[in-house]
């Protein structure tokens, strides 16, 4: 079954980003911008490659749990992640991961509701956060990168953003107990156009280009 999505009409005008939430601009501004800039003297580049506006998959590695707040603050403008239904539902941590503008996923639900909700996202104008891997990588890098970003560009029409995320995995990777105050750094690099189709070979082409994006940001200055 076809999910009814249309693809974005590159003539229309494109949807202004959504006005964060005032919850959203404290927390990105007492929490997150603290975190970032002085703990872990976080640094970005690349931020010229961000459209201001429009709908846009936000695509990068993944190595901690830190990472979807530093994306959305780094880049500017709002980014929107999945996150398992259950966590809204967890004292603290709900109203802030929804402060943070992400929305709810059921556990079990097939990849075409997750794929329809963030759809929907992206026809509101916001920036929708994909992890590349889907999972937390030890190592920090793209590994086993899975298809999701490059179907749902494909299905919205929506640019994808590649994201290299350097360090979060040695702050607070998979098993570590304690936080590292380790510098973390984001690379932004410039927008791909969304694939030609959603055909098994244009999706692949495009996630092993985002993959070799990543993986070439992260190497830049070894």
């Amino acid at each position: 079954m076809t999910l009814p999505v249309q693809a974005a009409d590159a003539s229309a005008p494109l949807a202004l980003p959504p006005r964060p939430s005032l919850t959203y601009r404290l927390v990105s501004s007492l929490v997150v911008f603290p975190l970032f800039r002085v703990l872990f003297r976080g640094r970005t580049r690349g931020r010229e490659h961000v459209p201001p506006q429009g709908p846009l998959v936000v695509v990068a590695n993944h190595g901690s749990h830190l990472d979807p707040p530093l994306i959305g603050h780094a880049l500017g403008r709002p980014v929107a992640f999945m996150a398992k239904a259950e966590l809204f539902a967890v004292p603290l941590l709900g109203p802030f991961i929804r402060a943070l503008a992400a929305y709810p996923v059921k556990r079990g639900a097939s990849d075409r509701e997750a794929i329809r909700t963030a759809t929907a996202r992206l026809q509101e104008g916001w920036a929708t956060g994909v992890f590349l891997d889907g999972t937390r990588q030890p190592n920090g890098r793209v590994n086993q990168p899975m298809p999701g970003a490059a179907l749902l560009a494909a299905r919205s029409g929506a640019p994808l953003l590649p994201v290299a995320i350097i360090n979060s995995h040695r702050a607070l990777g998979t098993g570590q107990k304690r936080l590292r105050l380790v510098p973390i750094e984001l690379r932004i690099g410039e927008p791909l156009p969304a694939p030609a189709s959603r055909r098994k070979p244009d999706l692949e082409a495009t996630t092993l280009e985002l993959q070799r994006r990543i993986n070439a940001l992260i190497d830049q200055g070894r």
